[in-house]
């Protein structure tokens, strides 16, 4: 755990681990495995689930790139996942500077598996099709939660621009392994949970998590409902019902959470 900490300190980098208060942050960094954060530290959204830090961004940093390979080559990592804050304030959302962190990462030999867990780009597919142009293994945007939560839980973002998203990935880049996560206890019921598994089974997204929303810090969206593991179990067969491959449910998973496992585990079902 010290060491990855140490190589991120010392490259200048951010976590989502770490700026989102993740509870499996000590087991994640004990197996040598983290969430690069891109683009800075601070979202220009500010969601009512996220304890990122919300206002004035960053300028993009050219050389995050080069400092993001240099970490994965020291630390050896086989696996990849990358995301950023929401950056509204470019025109692209960030889209170009996804694709040259990816391609930097790929240069690597033996070639690292890269997962990327972006933002919505606004709904510009332009962006999304930049970012997927890089060819990630996985291309993974997260719905969050249930559409009918997205005033209270997203006011800022569309679910259904978020389906789009994960639409044209699969569309356009046939292959590509797509992923989404949601989180629960938001004050979701089981038939709008149904509905986003169906939604997302329509758009044949590859693989979901499903974990506990836990609030992160005070002014947050207070949690509506504490779901029992057995519940968890029986949303795990909700989504495989739906047609979903591979779904991860469980109280303490996160979107990036043993993501390499979770994609040789769908590898094993294709």
């Amino acid at each position: 755990m010290l060491e990855v900490i140490k190589q991120l300190r010392s490259q200048d980098l951010h976590t989502v681990c770490e700026e989102a208060r993740c509870p499996n942050l000590g087991e994640c960094f004990s197996r040598k495995t983290a969430t690069f954060l891109i683009l800075g530290d601070a979202c220009t959204r500010g969601c009512g689930f996220c304890s990122v830090s919300f206002g004035d961004p960053v300028p993009v940093d050219e050389d995050e790139p080069e400092r993001i390979k240099n970490t994965v080559e020291n630390l050896g990592l086989k696996y990849v996942v990358i995301t950023s804050v929401t950056r509204d304030d470019i025109a692209d959302g960030g889209a170009g500077h996804f694709a040259n962190v990816i391609r930097a990462v790929k240069e690597i030999r033996p070639q690292p598996m890269v997962e990327v867990l972006t933002p919505d780009f606004n709904g510009d597919i332009d962006a999304v099709r930049t970012v997927a142009l890089a060819m990630p293994d996985v291309y993974n945007h997260n719905l969050e939660t249930v559409r009918e939560l997205y005033p209270k839980v997203r006011p800022k973002a569309d679910y259904h621009k978020s389906l789009d998203l994960l639409a044209a990935v699969k569309t356009e880049f046939d292959g590509m392994i797509t992923k989404t996560g949601v989180m629960v206890g938001l004050g979701e019921s089981i038939e709008q949970l149904k509905e986003l598994l169906n939604d997302v089974a329509r758009v044949n997204c590859d693989m979901i998590t499903i974990g506990q929303y836990l609030k992160p810090v005070a002014g947050k969206v207070e949690v509506a409902k504490y779901y029992t593991p057995g519940e968890f179990d029986r949303m795990r067969d909700m989504a495989l019902e739906s047609g979903i491959k591979y779904v991860f449910s469980g109280p303490f998973v996160r979107s990036s959470f043993m993501a390499g496992e979770a994609y040789s585990a769908l590898q094993r079902t294709l």
